[in-house]
């Protein structure tokens, strides 16, 4: 390695020949030993050299068609074919034995879904109901025989066929075309008294039809207990009775619970209202005693010392509002569900309405039923007149969209107020009871003149939802109205009975339910329950909403504030209780 070097550092370090050296044969020699040396020092100096870059090309290579043997069979096992075959040769069945499970019926040609059918001369539509024909009945149309005269034209059940003599097919009923009923002809128009044209009679026509004697026993016995079911629903009111739970009807003095007592604390025969209400806050007393939720309170006129309630377990109950708080007495009568009470002005006397379609008069302080009265129909409430020379006659709410007006006197009807649309709920008197209003499903308010069946002023706006339940403010100038779409709207009580529109009451959920609103003795507040059994009061000036308390495990639909406390609320529920509030 060091000779060569050597050498080639004497060359010059020039990679070219010099022109200047003469080619002998010595000179030829050396300079090829040069070269040798120099290739073997740049060999060691030089790099590695790169390998052959290869052909790119993305295209696999495809024999050309004339290459190929065409209509050979595919091997099912290859993952890649290195020629274009034709469809004849994909699709060509494969190598291989037969299938051990194919069937006869499997390996037979198809054209159609259910096998192969021959192509016949026939449309579409009579292949169709022969087959159907075949397939319903058993027979169908030969279809090989071109002669239709044949003797044996038909397949499958020949006798079937002939029975019917071929003419029944799934697209046929098969009932042959019936005669027409002939009728009695007299068709000349100008024979006056016996034309008789298309109204004519038919020949085989009979005029009574009798029942034979099986059918007529049928009929006697529904018609038996028809009879039945209807005197049991109409004819029987159900008994009345009544249970005194106090040990003494009167006391010392001879009083009856009727008597207002003087030693409760409160001026019970004052008329004038208390100066300043508040609100409740705590529950202080429950009655108990309904089996079953009670629809409505009411209280004692004037006084409020004893509270009247009825129930859907058809009883009336009476308790006392203050002392021990018992209840004093239980009025049954009615078979169905108790919907509405009312006290006449005296309080001696109470009216009540029930589902089992009777009202019913009742002696407070004995208990008896004094008289029933109906009409045949559901009264969803019912109120005496206020009047005092007027006590004789009241007036109800029925199913049937009427107010009716009886007179306990008599017993009769004596007016009918027939103008809503839709069933009575709710009749109050305004106007220092000259005239009463009433509200309907029609969603509707209605103002009449007493004993004028006319009404005299018809509230009905799109926007309005039914009224169930209406009171009258205590000053007499307002109506609280509980509409179905969870407000409480304020109607005027005087002369033009506008809707208030910056009086509306919000914050409870009552749809689908007549929960009862009231007023404070004040004019401070406005309660009512709701259908989640809340007690909700709000301010009658700002219609805030300052409390919601849970009265009720189900709706709360009556709430009463006492007439002569300042903070005591009375509310009942559809759980059965009645609860009192401080």
């Amino acid at each position: 390695m060091s000779a060569a070097i050597a050498a080639l550092a004497s060359y010059g370090g020039s990679d070219s020949e010099p022109d200047s050296e003469p080619e002998t044969e010595g000179g030829s020699q050396r300079s090829a030993a040069v070269l040798a040396s120099r290739d073997a020092v740049l060999h060691l100096r030089a790099p590695p050299a790169a390998p052959p870059a290869l052909p790119v090309d993305a295209a696999p290579e495809v024999a050309v068609k004339e290459d190929v043997e065409t209509g050979v069979h595919l091997d099912p096992a290859i993952k890649e074919v290195q020629y274009n075959p034709t469809y004849e040769t994909m699709f060509a069945p494969e190598f291989g034995p037969e299938n051990p499970f194919r069937t006869q019926q499997m390996a037979a040609p198809r054209n159609m879904l259910s096998g192969y059918a021959e192509p016949a001369h026939i449309n579409d539509f009579m292949f169709e109901q022969q087959r159907r024909t075949f397939a319903t009945y058993g027979y169908a149309l030969d279809p090989s025989v071109d002669n239709p005269e044949a003797a044996t034209k038909y397949i499958g059940s020949v006798e079937e066929a002939e029975k019917n003599q071929g003419s029944l097919t799934v697209f046929e009923t098969g009932q042959r075309k019936i005669e027409k009923r002939k009728k009695f002809k007299e068709n000349d128009a100008s024979n006056i008294d016996g034309f008789l044209g298309p109204w004519a009679k038919y020949v085989d026509e009979k005029e009574v039809a009798k029942p034979s004697e099986e059918e007529q026993k049928e009929l006697d016995e529904i018609t038996a207990k028809r009879q039945k079911r209807g005197k049991l629903e109409d004819d029987k009111p159900g008994e009345e009775k009544t249970i005194l739970h106090v040990k003494e009807m009167y006391d010392y003095q001879g009083r009856s619970y009727l008597h207002v007592p003087q030693d409760v604390g409160v001026n019970l025969r004052s008329t004038v209202p208390p100066e300043k209400c508040y609100l409740p806050k705590k529950q202080i007393h429950v009655w108990s005693g309904h089996t079953k939720g009670v629809s409505a309170v009411r209280l004692f006129p004037l006084s409020g010392h004893i509270m009247l309630s009825c129930s859907m377990d058809c009883k009336i109950k009476l308790w006392e509002v203050y002392g021990d708080r018992r209840c004093l007495r239980t009025f049954i009568g009615h078979s169905k569900a108790v919907r509405d009470i009312c006290f006449n002005n005296a309080g001696t006397q109470f009216l009540s309405a029930a589902y089992d379609r009777y009202l019913k008069l009742w002696d407070t302080e004995t208990g008896q039923c004094i008289s029933r009265f109906t009409n045949r129909k559901v009264p969803y409430c019912v109120k005496f007149n206020p009047d005092e020379d007027k006590q004789n006659l009241f007036v109800a709410g029925m199913s049937d969209k009427k107010i009716v007006q009886w007179d306990i006197r008599t017993g009769e009807i004596v007016q009918e107020y027939d103008r809503h649309l839709g069933a009575v709920n709710t009749i109050v008197f305004v106007d220092e009871n000259r005239r009463f209003v009433s509200t309907s499903d029609d969603k509707s308010l209605r103002v009449w003149e007493w004993d004028i069946p006319v009404d005299f002023k018809y509230i009905a706006e799109p926007s309005m939802h039914s009224m169930p339940a209406v009171t009258l403010s205590p000053n007499g100038k307002w109506l609280a109205c509980q509409s179905m779409d969870n407000q409480i709207l304020i109607f005027g009580a005087q002369n033009r009975f506008r809707l208030n529109k910056k009086k509306i009451f919000k914050g409870h959920m009552v749809a689908g339910y007549a929960c009862q609103v009231d007023f404070s003795p004040d004019m401070s507040y406005v309660i009512s329950g709701d259908a989640d059994g809340k007690l909700n009061i709000w301010d009658w000036k700002t219609t805030k909403l300052y409390s919601r308390l849970k009265a009720h495990d189900k709706v709360c639909i009556g709430a009463v504030w006492h007439p002569h406390e300042t903070s005591k609320v009375i509310t009942c529920g559809w759980d059965g209780l009645i609860k009192l509030w401080d």
